[in-house]
């Protein structure tokens, strides 16, 4: 096996880099004061000017994987961006999550990436031109409206959104939340995910349709902290669609086709989480160390108690097992395909944000009370990596795909041992 990144992984990684040290990093204490003023739900220069100098120097909407042979693709359509493989974009991933709003700066965000691979892949020429375009161009925000607060949506075949045809229309009647991006004043479509046929298979009953914020019956709710946090200016919403009327050709590939689009959509967004997890992980180990170091406690530095010792050497090696697997996991999807990839990609989403949570948690204590204040970054970090055990699948889902996948390997072991069984049970003299 080739650990080694190649040629174009590595000027990659070091052009990101060079980015991030010498435009992203020195913005954060301007970031944080245009958020901290004004508004919440706001667009920030700061980010604005960033998105421009990222654009010109070709790091642009580099997440998405080449389509050449894809089934429905157009490539009428040419799409702006470096397009990379799973295994290509990995790391450059995982340098977004040193930083909260590094991705968005290079137009990588999620969930603009989901959506706009999404038309890519199946919308129309139309749709394209409507939506994929000012997306693609980092005119515009998008969100993905398919999470429930009435069903258990960890069983995405609960969902209840309605979308009804009506002549040349849709209508739409449900409630969502956890709509990432809705806060944004920038954000003008949603992708929604509901039933057009409750009679149909149970993973043919869901559609995807496009749906213009805009909509007269589209209304948000109210806006969901996330531990006390507001995730602003991104945030999260809830959104009740009442009588909304859409264009039938809003549809995305036909009626029926929801699960098929989201299987295509999930894959690349939960490893893209994973990468940025182990690069949120990094930054907690990275803090935990200095602190350890600058820090006496009874006669000698914090960082020379065993205890300390320990926890930094397993912070370490659950670091580099988690980023192999994910390279793994996203190299199987380059070459096999999401679907068989399905047992890495479900290991890695559990692992990583759960490794992450570890090391940030060593590093809340290693700081003592600051860890828990907004001073060190930690106690939001904490929350925003505790939010994915639930985001794009919750642990026991993924755990529950892990384990049947497992119990698969001896399939035919329950059915020799009830042959057995059966054949102890014979009277003797049938035997």
């Amino acid at each position: 096996m080739d650990f080694e990144y190649s040629p174009r992984q590595k000027e990659l990684v070091r052009r990101v880099s060079d980015f991030m040290d010498e435009h992203i990093y020195p913005a954060i204490p301007v970031y944080d004061e245009q958020q901290a003023h004004g508004e919440r739900w706001k667009v920030l220069p700061i980010i604005e000017e960033l998105k421009v100098k990222a654009r010109a120097t070709g790091l642009w909407n580099m997440f998405m994987p080449p389509h050449a042979g894809m089934p429905h693709v157009d490539d009428t359509f040419e799409f702006e961006g470096i397009q990379l493989t799973n295994l290509e974009y990995a790391p450059i991933c995982e340098l977004f999550g040193r930083i909260s709003f590094a991705s968005e700066v290079f137009n990588c965000s999620a969930p603009d990436t989901g959506n706009m691979e999404v038309l890519n892949r199946f919308g129309t020429l139309e749709q394209k031109e409507r939506w994929l375009r000012p997306l693609m161009n980092g005119e515009i925000r998008s969100v993905f409206l398919m999470t429930e607060p009435l069903v258990a949506s960890s069983d995405a075949t609960n969902i209840e959104c309605r979308i009804e045809r009506d002549g040349d229309h849709y209508v739409l009647n449900g409630r969502k939340w956890w709509s990432s991006g809705v806060g944004d004043p920038r954000c003008q479509v949603g992708i929604l995910m509901g039933k057009t046929n409750p009679s149909a298979a149970p993973h043919q009953q869901q559609s995807q349709i496009l749906v213009p914020l805009d909509t007269p019956g589209v209304k948000v709710l109210r806006m969901l902290p996330v531990f006390g946090y507001d995730d602003a200016p991104h945030g999260h919403a809830e959104v009740l669609l009442e009588d909304v009327r859409v264009p039938a050709e809003n549809l995305i590939l036909g009626e029926g086709r929801g699960f098929e689009i989201s299987q295509a959509r999930l894959g690349p967004g939960r490893i893209h989480h994973c990468m940025r997890s182990i690069g949120t992980a990094e930054v907690a180990l990275e803090k935990m160390c200095k602190r350890l170091m600058s820090r006496k406690a009874f006669g000698k530095y914090v960082s020379e108690q065993s205890v300390w010792e320990q926890r930094v050497a397993i912070a370490r090696t659950d670091i580099e097992m988690n980023r192999l697997l994910c390279l793994k996991a996203a190299d199987m999807m380059d070459k096999a395909g999401n679907k068989s990839a399905r047992l890495e990609i479900s290991m890695i989403k559990v692992s990583a944000p759960n490794m992450a949570l570890r090391i940030i948690d060593d590093a809340i204590q290693a700081h003592g009370g600051g860890g828990v204040t907004s001073d060190f970054g930690l106690a939001k970090m904490y929350s925003s990596q505790r939010t994915l055990r639930i985001a794009d699948g919750p642990d026991e889902v993924h755990n529950r795909t892990i384990a049947r996948m497992e119990f698969a390997k001896y399939g035919d072991l329950q059915a020799r041992i009830r042959a057995e069984r059966e054949s102890e049970l014979l009277p003797v003299g049938s035997r």
